[in-house]
């Protein structure tokens, strides 16, 4: 058995830790630069917010229904992520992270009776020692236990722990399911399914095994055979991935190449922590940056360029020199530019790489210890604790956040002031 520990509206959670006053009242959390909102509670979901609406266009609901509204703070959600996953591995200690806010816990050997008591008291826990509520899904395979934490999380009936653990149990808890609910199919999926009389988590695993993979590939499969029963799914297949993007669109434009560099460098170095996060290495590296395409009166250029690395790696410095390199070929004056990124592709095991004869970086493996110690010191909310130098600071093209909350956990100045 399986189960999925999922926090509740984690970045809203997060917030209300050090504001409990908060609970119970609508909050939203924004996108950088405060753009939209990519998070909510529940209560401003009842006054009609929703994900993904640009705040300029619900300023009247936020005023009218006095909805706090922060701007994202990554520092503090990661920060307050470890320690959930903390409080779980020392709780249960053979656990897969599966994302900020999620994690699956193997329960072989444990007795199935006891298995909700136990889950039951984990919440408590979690909630107790870190002030984040959590909603835990139990079945035999991984995507069944997150159709059970669907229930968990949005029927209140189940006290926040759901198990899926008899057929029976499995197929009300599918028909019940819209398909574009389902982990491996999603809601893109739910227009062409719909469009073949397939509604429902049940209507998808009655299909037959070749129609799934005709139309949905090996990964169909998988996810139907999961769903009925059959465990299939390793997570670090599911999150490993072939390309990795970060970009971000800037608080202010910038036309100085210094700046443009500067936000260059802080998404290339964002791409290279996430490949060793995942033990892996990339082969091709390529960056863009475009003016705003929304005020067609001023000037506009979107460049976009791309280098085959020699060798495949994950090293932070050395991908930095090729970004600055694409960066002096694309580049030029007279622009504002609102937005860049970074691209990292061509993505294989770290284990695997090829050495080239005539490769110039020397000392590989030091050089991957010494980016592994990097990564462990900005780890848990310390992002900013070591960076390279050509990323600067406080640059203009870091994102607005109007709205931000103190850093609770890694600012002095962000501790909470008794009275």
């Amino acid at each position: 058995m399986f189960a999925l520990v999922d926090c509740n509206n984690f970045f809203v959670s997060c917030e209300r830790v050090f504001r409990p006053e908060l609970r119970n009242r609508p909050v939203c959390v924004l996108s950088n630069n405060d753009g939209c909102i990519v998070a909510l509670s529940n209560e401003a979901k009842a006054i009609g917010l929703k994900r993904g609406s640009p705040l300029f266009k619900v300023r009247d609901i936020v005023r009218t229904y006095g909805v706090t509204v922060f701007s994202s703070n990554y520092s503090l959600y990661a920060g307050l992520s470890a320690r959930v996953m903390r409080v779980l591995s020392e709780s249960y200690p053979d656990i897969e992270i599966y994302s900020i806010d999620e994690a699956f816990v193997d329960l072989e050997g444990l007795p199935i009776e006891e298995l909700p008591a136990r889950m039951m008291e984990l919440k408590r826990k979690i909630q107790k020692w870190t002030g984040i509520p959590v909603s835990i899904g139990i079945a035999e395979t991984k995507t069944l236990a997150k159709v059970a934490g669907h229930y968990a999380k949005h029927y209140a009936g189940y006290g926040g722990v759901c198990m899926i653990d008899t057929d029976e149990k499995r197929k009300k808890a599918l028909q019940r399911l819209p398909v574009g609910e389902v982990w491996g199919v999603g809601r893109r999926s739910q227009p062409k399914l719909d469009a073949m009389h397939i509604y429902t988590a049940w209507d998808y695993v009655q299909m037959s095994e070749n129609w799934v993979r005709h139309h949905f590939s090996t990964i169909g499969v998988r996810t139907r055979n999961e769903l009925m029963g059959l465990p299939c799914v390793e997570t670090s297949e599911i999150e490993t991935k072939q390309s990795i993007c970060t970009s971000r669109s800037f608080g202010e434009t910038v036309s100085e190449k210094e700046q443009l560099l500067s936000s260059i460098v802080y998404f290339t170095t964002a791409c290279a922590q996430k490949l060793r996060a995942q033990h892996t290495v990339a082969n091709i590296l390529s960056i863009f940056a475009s003016t705003d395409r929304f005020k067609t009166e001023l000037p506009q250029y979107r460049p976009f360029a791309t280098i085959k690395l020699p060798v495949p790696t994950a090293d932070t410095s050395e991908l930095i020199a090729y970004a600055t390199k694409l960066l002096d070929g694309i580049y030029r004056p007279g622009f504002l530019y609102k937005k860049a990124g970074a691209i990292v592709s061509g993505i294989m095991d770290d284990a695997a790489v090829q050495q080239n004869l005539f490769d110039v970086v020397e000392n590989r493996d030091k050089r991957q210890n010494l980016f592994r110690a990097i990564d462990r010191l900005n780890s848990g909310g310390n992002g900013g604790t070591v960076h390279f130098a050509a990323q600067g600071t406080n640059e203009r093209w870091q994102s607005r956040k109007d709205h931000v909350s103190p850093d609770y956990l890694n600012d002095i100045n962000g501790l909470l002031k008794v009275k």
